[in-house]
């Protein structure tokens, strides 16, 4: 656990402990993998195709990589800002109802799946401090619903180029040096683990509260 993590209260709890009026903008920073969710209810023979199964969770491999444009061009697709880390900054946003308290970084793609990931995030309330890949396209995710069942396949791509100069660019570590709390994954360990350290030593510092969820026990054994 980082210097200034907090196990023992949720990141709202923390935001809120001194009422709905203590809320301002830029107040917390996330950094994380940032992926397009691509939901579909679709059926078993979409899966069968590509191997998957009812309620899987996989990363993806190169026969999984035509499913993305398959989807949208089979069914009804709906496109949401996604990545572990984001979803819980959009939830936070939801329920706090108050715009631009939350900042995201993570690394996307110069592609169309990433100006519409740019626009489902910030239409959420969050502000988007993305790097972007020159190469790498965006990270996805497609969602697929069959039943009562839900089969992800993730793609991280340009998700897993994130680096620490982004964050020590002087437009962007305004944002670190601004936030109060920081909540990051143990899914971005594998990615850009000194710009978690730096933000870390950053809190530890100045006394301010990281938050870390280990979900990903993988990445921290």
């Amino acid at each position: 656990m980082f210097p200034g993590a907090c196990s023992n209260c949720t990141l709202l709890e923390k935001m809120t402990a001194n009422g709905m009026d203590s809320l301002r903008e830029e107040l917390v920073l996330g950094m994380g993998n940032p992926l397009l969710d691509i939901i579909a209810f679709g059926d078993q023979q979409f899966l069968d195709k590509y191997g998957m199964k009812p309620n899987d969770a996989i990363l993806a491999e190169d026969k999984h990589l035509p499913m993305y444009d398959e989807m949208i061009k089979k069914f009804k697709v709906e496109y949401v800002a996604g990545g572990a880390c984001q979803n819980t900054l959009r939830l936070a946003q939801w329920i706090l109802g108050k715009p631009r308290v939350c900042v995201f970084m993570g690394c996307i793609g110069k592609d169309s799946f990433g100006s519409i990931l740019e626009q489902k995030a910030n239409e959420s309330g969050v502000i988007t401090r993305y790097m972007y890949h020159d190469i790498q396209p965006t990270g996805t995710c497609a969602v697929v619903v069959t039943d009562h069942n839900r089969s992800l396949c993730a793609n991280l791509a340009a998700a897993n180029c994130f680096k620490i100069a982004h964050i020590k660019k002087e437009e962007n570590w305004s944002f670190v040096k601004n936030a109060s709390y920081y909540y990051l994954t143990s899914f971005f360990l594998t990615v850009s683990p000194d710009s978690m350290l730096e933000v870390a030593r950053h809190a530890c510092a100045f006394d301010k509260t990281v938050f870390l969820n280990l979900r990903d026990r993988k990445s921290v054994v």
